[in-house]
């Protein structure tokens, strides 16, 4: 039928002379005739003969070489997508110690606390299977509004919380509900590159502001008239670790009341301060309700859970639950649930203060070993709090940022630049070094050591020997070589 040999509208042989032809039975042919008339490739009638379907089209026939592919319409979101520049995906050749930011130690997870409330809410007897409201279980946002007011000092009404795959979707739906393409948005410079890129795939326009010691310069805060909405990191900036402090909060308000902007308040790591309680979000002094408060689980259990949720003004509460809805319907309820489980038992908060204390002597260690092995002009900052450090290297100039990174690679170290979270070209007024995000959350003692030891050698030897492979050859002195797995072939 398919090259035309069998023709529209044309016979087909019986089911009992194509059974005795193959020598088959006469059941399998027949089952094959039901399946093809059902598809509509053969019209059969009782008591007539079945013949090919006259509206098929006899297939082109197929030309010798390599065959072009279809052209691709993307939508105008589509193409600005594909043109975007993204941090690539960890994968390739294994590293021995891997100072990835965004991870978390596996053996810090509560594997048994999880266990038991998951298989609780597993057993909970329901009446039908069936989607739950968009904006989550009511047990877990319940559980949220009590933990953000005696985390976070922030008061709400459980109705403003959306449960959401994580902060990366609650950027995600901000983007599409707030924005429009010929609108703009101010956003930290740098900052969190995947927030920046779900604002600017809707079109609208990047007005960077530009990030100090003391975290979003709210005196450079545009007054751009087609301005809706400010990107910020207020408790522990994205990624220089800044603390922002009350005035500019302050100020922020004042600027998004007169503007009639929104403040996306993303608190990615809110819980882990070093030395003192937790900062009260930038939510808590809002008296107008122009923050949307972004808060996550991915950094105290992990990243793999996918949950985190979204605080809203009450008039925005009804479209983000339908934009939520359309997105994905709603978060996974069995997880939901265990959550609010371990909240309301209190094992998540005391589970915050134990994966707290580790990560201070984790943030210690590599405090200590940068002093010990770095050269004395490295500058570390955002060591206060959150799971990552940013590593000033004056030594080494910014252009240069790529050769230590692939240098620490060769020698089984993972380090990450800093510069694709700066939006546009280097500013002229004073070029900066090259920088470094580490981060220690996922890693031991021990091998934050190493790898900082292994770090040294790789800039000493680009610095002073004059090479990236002598580089290389001499700070493979400082790691265990990895194990050749048998039969595994490297990724390119």
């Amino acid at each position: 039928m398919a090259d035309g040999t069998l023709r529209a509208g044309g016979k087909v042989p019986s089911t009992r002379a194509l059974a005795a032809a193959f020598g088959v039975s006469r059941t399998t042919v027949t089952a094959v005739y039901e399946q093809l008339a059902a598809e509509g490739f053969i019209v059969t009638a009782a008591g007539r003969v079945a013949r090919v379907a006259s509206q098929l089209a006899p297939a082109a026939p197929s030309k010798p070489g390599r065959r072009a592919p279809p052209q691709t319409t993307l939508s105008a979101y589509g193409r600005r997508v594909e043109n975007m520049a993204m941090t690539a995906m960890t994968s390739g050749k294994p590293l021995r110690v891997d100072f990835l930011y965004g991870a978390v130690a596996a053996r810090d997870f509560p594997a048994l606390a999880w266990r038991r409330a998951h298989q609780a809410a597993l057993l909970q007897h329901q009446h039908r299977l069936y989607y739950e409201p968009p904006e989550g279980d009511a047990s877990l946002r319940r559980a949220v509004q009590g933990y953000l007011a005696r985390a976070r000092g922030l008061l709400c009404e459980a109705e403003q919380i959306v449960i959401v795959h994580g902060s990366q979707q609650a950027i995600d739906l901000c983007a599409r509900v707030l924005l429009d393409p010929e609108d703009a948005f101010a956003f930290e410079n740098p900052g969190y590159l995947m927030a920046r890129r779900c604002f600017e795939a809707t079109g609208a326009k990047l007005l960077p502001v530009p990030v100090d010691d003391l975290g979003l310069d709210t005196t450079q805060l545009p007054e751009d008239r087609s301005v809706r909405l400010v990107y910020t990191t207020p408790s522990h900036q994205f990624p220089l670790g800044a603390m922002l402090p009350i005035g500019r909060r302050q100020e922020l308000m004042r600027w998004a009341a007169r503007r009639q902007a929104w403040i996306i308040e993303d608190d990615y790591d809110g819980e882990f301060r070093y030395g003192q309680r937790p900062i009260d979000a930038l939510h808590a002094i809002d008296t107008q309700g122009r923050v949307i408060y972004i808060g996550t689980f991915s950094k105290a259990l992990s990243p793999q859970l996918r949950l985190g949720y979204l605080v809203l003004p009450p008039e925005l509460v009804p479209v983000f639950r339908q934009a939520k809805r359309l997105s994905d319907r709603h978060a996974p309820v069995l997880e939901q649930r265990a959550l609010a489980t371990l909240i309301d038992s209190g094992a998540y908060e005391r589970h915050v203060r134990r994966v707290r204390r580790e990560n201070e002597r984790r943030r210690s260690a590599l405090l200590d070993a940068i002093a010990q092995h770095l050269p004395a002009d490295a500058r570390v900052v955002g060591t206060a709090a959150g799971l990552h450090v940013v590593l000033w290297l004056p030594m080494v100039r910014q252009q240069d940022e790529a050769a230590v990174v692939a240098a620490a690679r060769e020698v089984g170290v993972g380090v990450y630049p800093v510069s694709p979270l700066y939006a546009g070209p280097p500013g002229r007024k004073k070029p900066r070094p090259a920088g470094l995000i580490v981060g220690y959350a996922s890693l031991d003692v021990e091998q934050i050591r190493k790898g900082v030891r292994a770090l040294a050698a790789v800039l000493h030897r680009l610095v002073h020997a004059g090479g990236q492979g002598r580089a290389v050859q001499q700070a493979g002195d400082f790691v265990e070589p990895l194990p050749r797995a048998p039969g595994r072939i490297a990724q390119p």
